[in-house]
């Protein structure tokens, strides 16, 4: 037999030897749990315990639990099912069996995070899982990214979000557009300075003409969110000292001994209504502001000013 034939023959022994191996570990782990059937439950739900009957077979074993994880939720989300039980679980032991398999934190977040029926609505579990993903792979800016993702869509935490864009923002090879949503989340957790220092450093550190725009129109409209929050402020404090709404802006400046009416980027002057809440004059010249608009105002829609 020629050393070719030899090779061949042991690999498609190992082969066979590794299929048999798994089939034996399943049975193994399968005589461990109760014999009892409840629905939607993972009865061998240990990490630890799995990697110990996998008798060295990590690899194998992930790969084998990372199909029955994506099988078991597609399953559940085509019957559009209430309840995602054992996703956790499984995703863990992959994660567990093989830390480096990736697509268990890019997808398996995405699995855990939203609410039923397109998720478990686990977003905590999603976020512990992503950070056992980052701990093992932290040159991987795509795990920051997707970690960021579930603090920014399902826990509302904003500046979590941001510092987390903002970390992956910082490793080789990460695409620019981490720096811009870092930028993003810091300016709707309302930390004008990180987000201007963020924008600015989007804006100077890329050399398309698209992103530096938009770092312009962010910048434009964090300096109008700051100037319309202390306006505000110095309205309230207006009320509380004189029991009375200002009956224009002003009073407001009087009373704050200011030099006049703060100006928006553009010149206009700020406004402010009879319920006392301060206006942009020209809300659509500044896309991405989130204050300084009146109740059902649409951003992009003309409806209280038109551009002369």
């Amino acid at each position: 037999m020629n050393s070719r034939r030899r090779t061949t023959v042991i690999a498609g022994a190992c082969l066979v030897i590794s299929m048999l191996a798994s089939v034996i570990l399943l049975e193994n782990i399968d005589r461990i749990r109760p014999r009892e059937i409840v629905d939607d439950v993972l009865y061998v739900s240990s990490p630890k315990l799995v990697k110990r009957a996998s008798l060295g077979f990590d690899g194998l074993m992930a790969c084998i639990y990372w199909t029955r994880t994506v099988q078991y939720f597609g399953h559940r989300h085509f019957n559009r099912e209430k309840s995602y039980n054992e996703l956790a679980p499984l995703l863990e032991i992959t994660a567990a069996l093989d830390p480096q398999l990736l697509p268990a934190y890019q997808f398996g977040a995405s699995f855990l995070a939203p609410a039923p029926p397109n998720g478990a609505g686990q977003p905590e579990r999603a976020v512990r899982l992503m950070e056992y993903g980052i701990e093992h792979n932290p040159d991987n800016w795509r795990l920051y990214y997707d970690l960021g993702f579930v603090y920014y869509t399902e826990l509302h935490d904003f500046k979590k979000a941001g510092d987390v864009f903002a970390k992956g923002s910082t490793i080789s090879g990460a695409h620019p557009f981490m720096k811009i949503l870092a930028a993003n989340m810091a300016q709707h957790a309302q930390d004008f300075s990180t987000a201007r220092l963020l924008w600015s450093a989007a804006y100077e550190s890329s050399q398309e003409s698209n992103i530096r725009q938009n770092a312009v129109e962010h910048l434009r409209a964090i300096q109008v969110d700051e100037d319309v929050s202390n306006l505000q402020n110095a309205v309230t404090r207006f009320v509380q000292a004189n029991g009375r709404v200002p009956t224009s802006l002003w009073e407001v400046v009087n009373a704050e001994h200011l030099r006049g009416i703060p100006l928006d980027p553009d010149g206009n002057a700020y406004e402010l209504s009879l319920e006392g809440q301060v206006l942009v004059a020209r809300p659509d010249d500044f896309p991405f502001i989130t204050r300084g608009f009146a109740p059902g105002y649409t951003p992009g829609i003309p409806k209280f000013h038109t551009k002369g």
